[in-house]
């Protein structure tokens, strides 16, 4: 049984001054299973963090429904965890006050500093339980931010592009940091990427999407054994696969983001090594 079903969702906005609208995103349907990674991963403005946010009951799908644990999702709640791109920490806690925050309002006190402590160690940050947010790196900051959704218990950790702003060798740390809790938690994971590697490192399963009015296009079962090495043929291999399939939905974005200054010289900046996508967009 899926922990996750997301049926025949569709999301449209409504441009209220000249009454356009556009769809985003159409019939898209994708089940995740109790204890799955899934990543979805395209070019900006396919929906990606969109489609996230509906899973998150912050937004609402325009048709469609998405259920968890056979329950439809029309709001927030505390089964789903969500760790954005910038950690969005309050300046005046500590780490450990800002881990607690939301506990407090649950359990009681104590008990709930027993357990941000118990997270803040998951996440090796125990030494700076009385650290304040501007005392911290960028990446202690999204390790303070994952530890403060765990410390809820989710059913499932909605992620989406927490690693974006880093640099990458904070972001190579944290991808390690990150298979090591989802190892010990065996939470069910949706994470949202621009980036292919990163995708491959952390996924049992990456969903490719297109652009508007997009949908998936197809999905990838990861079967590469961990710890994945980006040298492997294997690797390197699907992320070949990967870039084909995508190839042609980054030149629809270019188009349409440069009309007529878009040509085959700056379609090549799409394709650097690292395999970013929406660096240039």
């Amino acid at each position: 049984m899926a922990e996750v079903q997301i049926k025949n969702v569709s999301k449209t906005f409504h441009n209220k001054d000249d009454k356009t609208a556009y769809t985003v995103f159409e019939n898209i349907n994708l089940d995740l299973k109790s204890g799955e990674f899934v990543s979805l991963l395209g070019p900006s403005g396919c929906g990606k963090s969109t489609l996230l946010n509906i899973v998150a009951g912050l937004d609402q799908a325009t048709t469609g429904t998405v259920e968890v644990s056979n329950q439809v999702i029309t709001s927030p709640g505390s089964d789903r965890g969500v760790v954005f791109q910038e950690a969005a920490l309050m300046p005046w806690l500590t780490v450990l006050e800002n881990v607690m925050f939301a506990l407090k309002k649950k359990i009681k006190k104590e008990e709930a500093k027993k357990k941000a402590i118990e997270y803040l160690k998951l996440v090796h940050l125990s030494k700076f339980i009385n650290s304040y947010p501007h005392e911290l790196s960028g990446g202690m900051k999204q390790r303070v931010s994952i530890a403060r959704a765990l410390a809820m218990d989710p059913k499932i950790l909605l992620m989406d592009e927490p690693f974006g702003a880093l640099d990458e060798q904070t972001r190579s740390m944290l991808h390690k940091e990150v298979q090591y809790i989802w190892e010990e938690t065996k939470k069910t994971i949706l994470f949202v990427t621009h980036n292919i590697r990163e995708a491959i490192l952390l996924s049992d399963r990456i969903v490719l999407m297109g652009v508007r009015p997009g949908g998936i296009i197809k999905t990838f079962d990861v079967t590469i054994p961990r710890p994945r090495k980006q040298a492997s043929p294997e690797f390197i291999k699907l992320e070949e696969e990967i870039m084909e399939h995508l190839a042609g939905e980054i030149e629809k974005v270019m188009r349409e983001e440069m009309g007529d200054d878009y040509n085959s010289k700056k379609a090549a900046l799409l394709y650097g090594t690292h395999r970013d996508m929406g660096d240039h967009i």
